[in-house]
């Protein structure tokens, strides 16, 4: 069963994002996401400064199985990404939800988090799945 925090909102295609207290949100791959995938060796990040529309593929994670696009949950602007998974892609898969973060997002509307999944419609989403 996946790990599934109560306290993130989420995407179908399996992202997961947290509001900041500067209003940024953190954005990865769920626990769901990286088991599918298997051992990550290498993440492609998108550039600090980007702009992003919401469901624009932004960033590429792959694994010894196959490589996966990661879709902007949101629209507005990358404002960090996080370095680590250049040398350590697998903080992903050992850390999903706290070292395995892959970008931080200045949104371009505060309420663009209302509209997501919260932990219970993702729950469903994994039932669907399986």
């Amino acid at each position: 069963m996946s790990n599934v925090p109560d306290d993130l909102k989420y995407t179908d295609s399996h992202e997961w994002l947290r509001l900041e207290q500067d209003g940024a949100i953190t954005v990865g791959i769920t626990d769901y996401a990286q088991e599918s995938l298997g051992d990550l060796v290498f993440v492609e990040m998108p550039q600090v400064g980007r702009r992003l529309k919401a469901g624009e593929a932004c960033a590429v994670v792959e694994s010894v199985k196959a490589a996966s696009d990661t879709y902007a949950p949101v629209a507005g602007e990358v404002v960090d990404t996080n370095s680590r998974l250049a040398e350590e892609p697998e903080l992903i898969n050992r850390s999903p939800y706290d070292e395995g973060w892959l970008m931080r997002i200045q949104p371009d509307d505060a309420n663009a988090l209302e509209s997501l999944l919260d932990p219970e419609d993702y729950e469903n989403v994994l039932a669907d799945a399986r």
